[in-house]
C-alpha cells in the first residue's frame, strides 16, 4: 500500500494526523529538511502511528518536497 504523506518539517512538535482519506495524511515533524532528517523522521512518526517498524517502511518518491508516497507493508 502506498500512503501519500503531506510533510511540514521544522515544526514545533512531531504530529501525525489529521488523515485527509484513506491513504493521505498530513505529518509535522521537528526535524529540518536537511541532509535527509526530516525524512527519517517522517518516515519514523508514520512507524509509531501505525504500530510498525521503520525499517518496514520505505520512502517510494518525494524525497526532495514536501509531498511524499511511502510504501507501507500490507497486514
Amino acid at each position: 500500500m502506498i500512503v501519500t504523506v503531506h510533510a511540514k518539517p521544522g515544526a514545533r512538535e512531531t504530529k501525525v494526523g489529521p488523515w485527509l482519506d484513506d491513504s493521505t495524511v498530513k505529518i509535522s515533524v521537528t526535524a529540518r529538511a536537511e541532509g535527509g532528517k526530516a525524512n527519517e523522521a517522517v518516515i519514523k512518526a508514520l512507524a509509531e502511528h501505525l504500530n510498525l517498524a521503520p525499517s518496514t517502511l520505505r520512502l517510494v518518491r518525494g524525497a526532495t518536497t514536501r509531498m511524499k508516497q511511502i510504501e507501507v507493508p500490507s497486514k
